[in-house]
């Protein structure tokens, strides 16, 4: 075969090859188009919530409860609002507009005063939270969702306890972390996601600081936008999640001055609160005569032992006392005939 042959027939399989490859893409093209689009997933799903993150996990369903109106938050995929505190505010403050957009990290959050069971109890809830809210967001992010439950330990309108202030309004189904509320808690964590929440919430209660959230006390994801969304100051922006502090001194690094003094609770949700049984209006009696009484002939006469014929007593002849026990009692222990 000479050269010329050669070089034809090396052509003519590679247009072949070509052919073929051409026509596999263009059949997979033709099954794509064909088949429906697959459902989105995690952040593109438009749906993503605190207590959200678990469902991209597993594939079970949530139970009955989680579905009730009832025991959901007041606003899914945010945190709960509390009232500012009454104290007053130090005359040494000087409110003073940051032109520049300057974010002030909060101090490393201490545990000196905590015993080995607070601690433990601080990094069950601190972790639970982190996996419950964040569990698909990025370590930075599961930082920056710990690094708000801290600034509230340490804020005077939220509990001094990390469990406190991880499921603060639960026994009242009114939670400010909704997972607390809408049943996600139902869900066994992945081991993978769970020592991962488990190790950021060490860091953060070991002094780690997530800066760019600053004094933050607030988060809600991009996919809902809470009523107090106007009144505050937005400090960052982590994943899907939208970081805010208060507007003034509450929320400035100063009004982080509450000093961690243990106590921890045990973990999980408080036991609800039972309403009150209201009470019990008595009506008045003045004027309503008592009732009569009862005649002695209606009342039942003492026993007579009739049952069987006696013959009358004989005459006492000695002073012995009478006997005390009764007519129906007196042939016991006497032998049966």
């Amino acid at each position: 075969m000479s050269r010329a042959q050669l070089l034809l027939v090396v052509l003519i399989v590679a247009m072949a090859a070509v052919s073929a490859r051409a026509a596999m893409i263009v059949v997979s093209v033709a099954q794509q188009r064909a088949a429906p689009p697959a459902p989105p997933k995690g952040y593109d799903a438009g749906d993503h919530f605190p207590g959200a993150a678990l469902l991209y996990a597993s594939d079970l369903s949530l139970p009955t409860a989680a579905t009730d109106a009832s025991l959901a938050a007041p606003a899914s995929g945010t945190t709960g609002t509390a009232p500012l505190p009454t104290l007053p505010i130090p005359s040494t403050y000087v409110a003073s507009p940051t032109l520049d957009g300057t974010i002030h990290p909060a101090r490393p959050f201490v545990m000196t005063r905590a015993s080995g069971s607070d601690y433990g109890r601080a990094l069950n809830c601190l972790a639970t939270a982190i996996y419950y809210e964040a569990a698909s967001e990025p370590d930075a992010g599961q930082r920056a969702v710990a690094q708000v439950i801290l600034n509230r330990v340490r804020h005077p309108a939220f509990p001094g306890t990390v469990c406190g202030v991880v499921y603060q309004g639960s026994e009242k189904a009114g939670c400010q972390f909704s997972y607390a509320c809408d049943g996600a808690m139902a869900r066994v964590p992945s081991r993978s996601g769970w020592a991962r929440a488990l190790h950021n919430a060490g860091l953060m209660l070991a002094g780690t600081v997530e800066g760019q959230v600053g004094t933050a006390t607030h988060y809600h994801t991009y996919a809902v936008t809470p009523r107090w969304n106007r009144q505050m100051v937005m400090t960052a922006v982590i994943g899907a999640h939208f970081f805010h502090r208060w507007q003034g001194y509450w929320g400035t690094p100063a009004s982080l001055s509450v000093p961690y003094r243990g106590g921890e609770p045990l973990p999980g949700p408080h036991a609800r609160l039972t309403p009150l049984v209201p009470p019990v209006t008595i009506a008045s009696t003045a004027g309503i005569a008592p009732p009569a009484a009862t005649p002695a002939s209606a009342i039942q006469p003492a026993y007579v032992d009739r049952s069987v014929a006696r013959a009358p007593a004989p005459a006492r002849t000695d002073n012995l006392p009478d006997s005390q026990i009764l007519d129906k009692w007196k042939d016991s222990g006497k032998p049966l005939r």
